[in-house]
């Protein structure tokens, strides 16, 4: 048996909004197994505001940045342990350079962002020096890249959540791309539309769908098309592109991308929000 601590529950009701009781007791069935006990709450029917495509961390600075171009685009995250750190002056400037050096050499991957040189040493021995002076453990939890034809960078303010929109056109689309950048800061869809979503989340919301149809009294064969229809909810609210635009709630992403452009699409995009 899993020992559940208080941290665990807040954790977890945080997350999904969920009372606090709730979610103890799906953690002590889950044994403890953080996305289990999810799964739970909402098969019991519970309404869970579960955070779905982002990546939570602890505190830090997120930063999302795009070259001159306009073509690529790169979203860093230097996470540290207190919100009064990670509003320094020094570990600002540091999440900044990070992701603009980042931008320039365009490494594979955090391990080759971190052996990148900087100020006369690396971008690990600069983080090393920072936690000297703060006293706190610091780390590059997030490195991503987007390339496009048009890539748009959007920080929430307080760079606490950023994201990284790639559109299929290049051209004056500047104004679209930081709507849509974000709407997915917002609205953190799962996937750019219903064909790119995981087939083990689709396999996963049936199955949930479905055991919520049955315990409201339904047939197995009419819970079968209760939880098809479920999904399409689901797919209206948690794909970029069928999403209701934030701005304006009668047409969709896609809509919206169409009156600028009658191709214009979403290539990728990335989120990562800090945990509250």
């Amino acid at each position: 048996m899993a020992t559940i601590t208080a941290a665990d529950v807040n954790r977890l009701r945080q997350q999904t909004g969920t009372g606090m009781m709730d979610c103890k007791n799906a953690l002590v069935e889950a044994n403890g197994d953080f996305e289990l006990a999810v799964d739970i709450l909402r098969k019991k029917g519970q309404k869970v505001a579960a955070k779905r495509s982002d990546r939570d961390a602890a505190e830090g600075y997120v930063i999302s940045k795009v070259a001159a171009d306009g073509k690529v685009g790169t979203l860093v995250v230097l996470n540290c342990e207190t919100d009064f750190v990670a509003k320094t002056e020094g570990f600002v400037k540091l999440a900044n350079d990070i992701a603009d050096l980042a931008l320039t050499k365009r490494p594979a991957d955090v391990a080759a962002l971190m052996s990148l040189p900087y100020g006369g040493s690396t971008v690990s021995d600069a983080i090393t020096n920072e936690t000297g002076k703060t006293g706190e453990k610091m780390e590059v939890s997030t490195f991503a890249v987007i390339e496009a034809e048009t890539v748009v960078a959007y920080n929430h303010p307080g760079n606490k959540t950023g994201s990284l929109v790639g559109l299929n056109k290049a051209g004056n689309f500047n104004e679209v791309g930081r709507d849509v950048a974000m709407q997915v800061a917002a609205m953190a869809p799962v996937s750019v539309d219903r064909t790119s979503v995981p087939e083990s989340v689709i396999a996963k919301e049936l199955e949930i769908g479905k055991e919520l149809a049955i315990q409201e009294g339904k047939p197995a064969e009419m819970a079968e098309k209760i939880a098809a229809g479920r999904l399409n909810k689901f797919f209206k609210e948690s794909t970029l592109l069928e999403q209701e635009f934030i701005k304006d709630s009668k047409k969709s992403v896609q809509q919206y991308l169409k009156e600028a452009h009658p191709e214009l699409t979403v290539t990728a995009f990335k989120r990562v929000s800090l945990a509250n």
